[in-house]
């Protein structure tokens, strides 16, 4: 792993078990065939997605409580008559 690429990511995602995560979800993406949108000279698959978040071209976003609780809600009502 490059250590300038992880210090200009936690530039954009300061907490290390977001940063951990959000690299790791996409280092899967790119190794089951996704394009990496930097160029990079390493063929670490970690150090293009932690180039890509230093570069801020990924971020991440909590989801809502109200949306994730709104399907249950219409299910229950769907159930219910």
């Amino acid at each position: 792993m490059n250590n300038s690429y992880l210090e200009r990511a936690k530039q954009n995602i300061p907490d290390p078990q977001i940063l951990s995560v959000v690299a790791a979800k996409r280092a899967k993406q790119l190794a089951a065939g996704g394009r990496p949108m930097v160029k990079c000279d390493s063929e670490n698959l970690l150090d293009i997605a932690l180039l890509e978040i230093a570069e801020g071209l990924l971020s991440y976003e909590f989801p809502d409580e109200n949306e994730t609780s709104a399907p249950a809600e219409e299910e229950t009502a769907a159930e219910e008559e």
